[in-house]
């Protein structure tokens, strides 16, 4: 068995939404996804991208991907990547494509200077905590997650 980690490029986009949506189903919140590949191709692949995205392939055949940003730590004065999304088919995991695509991650991290690699994880999702904290990962407990979007973000911008 073969695992390789490359770049995603547009010709994924569709790969890459078919993964947001079977993360999704997993996650539960399928019926939250408003996003299309067209929305997708340009905040990725257009002019000026807002995220970046690696494909996970087992033996040539993509089985999953991270999706990724960066952000920006005051304290440290270093930019981070936030992994927003990684998958890894049902079928695939435990091959170690998903520590491979996280290793790959960290190596970027490491590439470009950053000062860490964060990422939320359900509260319900006990093998990837577990997951997590094998490799070295800490929970942040004392930060809370806020959120503005729909009416309450409207709202606050016309103010």
């Amino acid at each position: 068995m073969t695992i390789s980690i490359r770049p995603a490029n547009i010709a994924d986009i569709d790969l890459i939404f078919r993964f947001i949506c079977d993360l999704a189903d997993f996650e539960k919140l399928r019926h939250e996804v408003r996003a299309d590949p067209v929305t997708l191709g340009k905040s990725l692949f257009g002019p000026s991208p807002k995220a970046e995205a690696l494909i996970g392939e087992v033996d040539g055949v993509p089985r999953g991907f991270a999706l990724f940003f960066h952000n920006f730590s005051t304290f440290e004065g270093r930019p981070g990547i936030y992994l927003e999304d990684l998958y890894v088919e049902p079928e695939a995991r435990g091959a170690g494509l998903g520590g491979a695509l996280l290793a790959r991650l960290a190596a970027l991290a490491v590439e470009r200077d950053c000062a860490r690699l964060e990422w939320a994880v359900l509260d319900w999702n006990e093998p990837a905590i577990r997951f997590y904290r094998s490799i070295g990962a800490q929970p942040k407990q004392e930060w809370i997650i806020q959120r503005l979007e729909g009416k309450a973000l409207t709202s606050l911008a016309q103010r």
